[in-house]
């Protein structure tokens, strides 16, 4: 099995300023209808997409015919059926709603007053202060953007496939020392691994 990993630079130039596009409490998405918030260039997209026979949640390139998608929550979930929601809750608290249950999107431990899709492709819960809680930025999966970094620590996990996003066997590091190493998941970061 081959490790993928994106580096993802879009093949247009888009307005790289940062104006906020944003969505209130009570802003709801679902899969077959009002399915997803633009950044307000249109390149950009949080919400459903197709994932096998059911939904999933993500950031995706939506300026694009095929959607690429660069960014999935709760990547290792199964598919959402069609009548799933995805809500920012009178409690602040951007929600995921399915015959399964509910999930949070992005734990955080203070209360969202609003959402944005940024031009950058940068997914971001804002406070009552407008100050950022919480950016898709900060918790990468598989993909890193022109203008995200990859911090101390922080992973990329290869998926399954260039269509099937749960995670698989390898996951891509930047270590204290500088260095961006490769291991196999769930093992020691030692170089035995590497």
């Amino acid at each position: 099995m081959h490790s993928i990993f994106f580096l993802l630079s879009p093949p247009f130039k888009a307005n790289a300023q940062q104006t906020r596009f944003n969505t209130s409490l009570g802003s709801f998405l679902a899969p077959t209808k009002n399915s997803s918030w633009l950044s307000r260039s249109g390149l950009y997209a949080f919400g459903f997409y197709l994932q096998g026979k059911g939904y999933a949640v993500g950031i995706f390139l939506a300026g694009i015919p095929e959607k690429t998608v660069v960014w999935t929550a709760n990547r290792d979930y199964p598919p959402l059926s069609s009548n799933a929601t995805l809500l920012l809750n009178s409690k602040g608290g951007l929600v995921l709603q399915s015959t399964k249950g509910s999930a949070f999107i992005a734990k955080i431990s203070r209360l969202a007053a609003s959402t944005s899709m940024l031009n950058a492709g940068n997914f971001v819960l804002y406070n009552t202060s407008g100050g950022i809680i919480w950016q898709s930025f900060d918790h990468p999966t598989d993909t890193i953007l022109q203008t995200q970094s990859l911090l101390t620590r922080k992973e990329l996990l290869s998926s399954v496939s260039g269509n099937g996003y749960s995670r698989v066997r390898f996951c891509l590091k930047m270590q204290y020392d500088g260095n961006l190493v490769q291991y196999p998941e769930n093992t020691v970061d030692t170089t035995t691994y590497v």
